[in-house]
C-alpha cells in the first residue's frame, strides 16, 4: 500500500485530469511498489496525453495549491517529456509526462489498470501495467547509466513480486522493439523469473 500522504497530494491532480477528459496512468516508484516491494518515494510519476487545449484550464485548477506553469506545460507537449508540478505547502514534486505517441506508449496507455492503492480502498487510480512499469524503468535505468541501484531494485522487485502473472512475450518484445532486450535478460536472472514458473 502506498502512503496515504502522497495520494492525498496526487488526488487533486488526478481529478483535474479526470474531469478534463485526459487519459492518465501512475507509473515510476508507486507503480512498482503497488506491484513489487514497497520503498519511500520523493516524487511521484504520472503518464498523460495532455493537449494544448487542456493547458489553460488545467493551471487555473491547481494554481491554487501548486506551482504549475503553463510555458512549462506547452514546451513539454511541444518536445514530448515532462514538466513539474509542485505542491506549494510539502514541496512534494509531480512529474507529469507527455505521451512521446510511441506505438509502446499507446500500448501502455491502453494497458493500464484501475487499482487500490490504500487499505480503506479510498484511492482508486490508474497505474501502469506490471509488465510496462519493468519496462519504462528499463528504459530509464539504461538512460541514466545503468547506475541507479533504486531503478534497478524497483524492476527486479516488480519481477519476483509478479512472476506468475507476467506476461512474458509481451515484455520480450517490447524490450527488442525499446533496444533493452539484454538488461531485461539481466533482470531475469537477478530475480529469478524463470526459476518455478
Amino acid at each position: 500500500m502506498i502512503d496515504e500522504d502522497i495520494l492525498k497530494l496526487i488526488k487533486p491532480i488526478i481529478d483535474c485530469l479526470v474531469e478534463l477528459n485526459i487519459s492518465y496512468y501512475i507509473g515510476g516508484s508507486i507503480a512498482s511498489s503497488a506491484y513489487g516491494f514497497p520503498r519511500t518515494t520523493v516524487d511521484a510519476d504520472l503518464g498523460a496525453d495532455i493537449t494544448n487545449k487542456h493547458v489553460r484550464d488545467l493551471v487555473k485548477s491547481l494554481e491554487k495549491d501548486y506551482f504549475i506553469q503553463e510555458s512549462a506545460i506547452r514546451d513539454a507537449i511541444i518536445e514530448r517529456r515532462s514538466f513539474n508540478i509542485i505542491h506549494l505547502e510539502t514541496m512534494f514534486k509531480i512529474d507529469v509526462f507527455v505521451s512521446k505517441k510511441r506505438r509502446f506508449d499507446q500500448e501502455a496507455n491502453s494497458r493500464k489498470r484501475k487499482e487500490f492503492l490504500d487499505d480503506k480502498k479510498e484511492f482508486n487510480f490508474y497505474l501502469s501495467s506490471p509488465e510496462d512499469t519493468v519496462l519504462y524503468k528499463l528504459e530509464w535505468y539504461k538512460i541514466g547509466g545503468c547506475v541507479s541501484d533504486k531503478q534497478w531494485n524497483d524492476l527486479v522487485g516488480v519481477l519476483k513480486v509478479q512472476k506468475h502473472n507476467l506476461d512474458k512475450e509481451y515484455l520480450l518484445k517490447w524490450a527488442k522493439e525499446l533496444e533493452i532486450s539484454d538488461l531485461l535478460e539481466k533482470a531475469f536472472i537477478d530475480s529469478g523469473f524463470e526459476e518455478d514458473k
